[in-house]
């Protein structure tokens, strides 16, 4: 088998050096010198003629590219270059009804192309990923034993028509955001907790058996091993697919409070000037008199006006 990847790099080089490790040969093109991946066997080049003249027909491409207009302009000028029943596979994050016109427009050349949503992190891409795959059956065909070699047991999923790769994929990018801001609300409840709690060790115990154990916890218990939590910093960056999984929500009137709530505090994440807030101390000041900035006596009352503890 042989595949190419256009894109080497984190996400790209890690599945090109798990493919020859697979017993794959893996050409990929760069605009740099990847020195690492070629004392591992993996062939690069700068152009797109080696490229192609290296792989076999039907050839099957994968792109780790940045989800956008990097992807039209790679499949612009790829396209007049492969022959038909070639296989294009897109492993990034590209928004779903993007990847339904791109496949519209490379079936007119009789070149597959399938929207596959690639899960898992680096770890994923370098020990097995979970493929998400949408798009022509045939096309699936031709590159399900590269994918099936890639992924983990039962990680690579045929889930049918073009689109419902990269929709499926970023409905789990919606599901770990709210998992990811429910372990960071439980981070702030045991370190503002009357107990002097060690961090790392209660997430390494409950990776180990709790029932909220899992890879994120695991994630966190390796980190706070790792690095000071009070050195890290608070600003949370992301590339916004989850804002499209609720834009798409809105649309079709299905409620996600959860991980619509995920992204909300993600925003807040980075307001260190916060105009709502200050909004709405006005218009409490304006409606009922309260006091604007902070206010010890009002501090007390919602520390003593409830009788019964939590």
């Amino acid at each position: 088998m042989k595949l190419g990847i256009l894109g080497l790099g984190k996400m790209g080089g890690n599945l090109a050096l798990q493919a020859k490790e697979k017993g794959i040969a893996v050409v990929g093109k760069s605009r740099s010198a990847k020195p690492h991946l070629e004392r591992k066997g993996v062939k690069v080049v700068d152009g797109y003629e080696p490229f192609v003249d290296f792989l076999d027909q039907p050839r099957v491409i994968y792109l780790s590219l940045p989800a956008g207009p990097t992807v039209d302009k790679v499949l612009e000028e790829l396209a007049p270059r492969l022959d038909e029943s070639d296989v294009i596979l897109d492993g990034g994050n590209s928004f779903y009804l993007d990847s339904i016109r791109r496949e519209e427009d490379l079936s007119d050349l009789g070149i597959y192309f399938l929207d596959c949503g690639t899960s898992g992190g680096l770890e994923g891409a370098r020990k097995g990923a979970c493929f998400m795959v949408g798009g022509n059956k045939e096309g699936f065909k031709i590159a399900e034993p590269i994918l099936a070699a890639l992924a983990t047991d039962g990680g690579c999923l045929y889930t049918g028509d073009p689109g419902s790769g990269h929709f499926t994929k970023l409905v789990q990018d919606g599901v770990e955001a709210g998992m990811a801001q429910a372990i960071g609300e439980g981070v702030a409840l045991l370190k503002e907790s009357d107990f002097d709690l060690d961090l790392e060790k209660v997430f390494k115990s409950w990776a180990s058996g709790a029932t909220v154990r899992g890879w994120l916890v695991e994630l966190m218990a390796k980190s706070l091993a790792e690095q000071r939590f009070s050195d890290v910093a608070s600003h949370v960056e992301d590339t916004g697919e989850v804002s499209w999984l609720v834009h798409d929500a809105i649309e079709k009137e299905i409620p996600i409070p959860v991980i619509s709530q995920a992204v909300m505090e993600l925003f807040r994440s980075r307001d260190k000037n916060c105009d709502a807030c200050r909004s709405v101390a006005l218009m409490r000041n304006s409606r009922g008199g309260y006091a604007l900035g902070k206010d010890d006596q009002v501090a007390r009352e919602r520390r003593t006006s409830r009788t019964e503890k939590i």
